[in-house]
């Protein structure tokens, strides 16, 4: 299966383009020389379109930066989606746009589950999750709380639309491996996934 990556320079991102290797197109503001890259933008449609060539699948491991990228790119990546016939799309979310466990009709961003004072990120997540959720694609978030740098474990847990019951926090390993694992077992289609220790 090949795969478009976008965010492959990320810290989730670059764990996945290492694993995928030759199997992944991705789309770099500069190149490395390693794998498939294509220079370019992700808020460019010709340049999304140039990575989409020939892939089966999509994986976005974009980050916000404090800004909108991912609400302005996800129509973009949805329109070139359904021009090359792609209905696979993995993403990396945060646990603020799952649902609250102890408020009823709350994201956890929006209720005293969250200890982030900004929103402005978890606004931008939900943002393109309510694309997502909209579109006919069958799409997966997956949703890390604190995202470490750290080892792989391989032992965690998963909840489908909330996060695990005391959950603190998941290395950057143990979710690019679980990104890894919803793509090629066909997990949690059209759901939002918490992921945790």
């Amino acid at each position: 299966m090949n795969t478009a990556l976008f965010g492959s320079t990320g810290r989730v991102g670059s764990i996945i383009a290492g694993q995928l290797g030759q199997k992944a197109n991705r789309l770099v503001r500069t190149p490395t020389g390693n794998g498939v890259e294509i220079k370019g933008n992700v808020l460019n449609q010709k340049d999304i379109d140039l990575v989409l060539e020939g892939c089966d699948a999509v994986i976005s491991t974009l980050n916000t930066d404090k800004t909108d990228v991912l609400s302005r790119s996800m129509p973009l990546i949805l329109n070139g989606m359904r021009r090359h016939g792609i209905k696979r799309i993995i993403t990396c979310g945060t646990a603020g746009i799952l649902d609250a466990s102890h408020s009823t009709g709350l994201y956890r961003f929006q209720s005293d589950e969250s200890k982030r004072r900004s929103t402005t990120a978890a606004e931008d997540h939900l943002s393109a999750y309510l694309m997502l959720k909209a579109s006919e694609m069958e799409w997966t978030i997956v949703c890390p709380t604190y995202l470490p740098d750290g080892e792989r474990t391989g032992v965690f847990r998963t909840s489908e639309q909330v996060l695990p019951e005391g959950g603190r926090s998941i290395s950057t390993h143990d979710t690019a491996d679980y990104m890894l694992k919803v793509l090629d077992e066909g997990l949690h289609i059209r759901k939002r996934v918490g992921i945790c220790y």
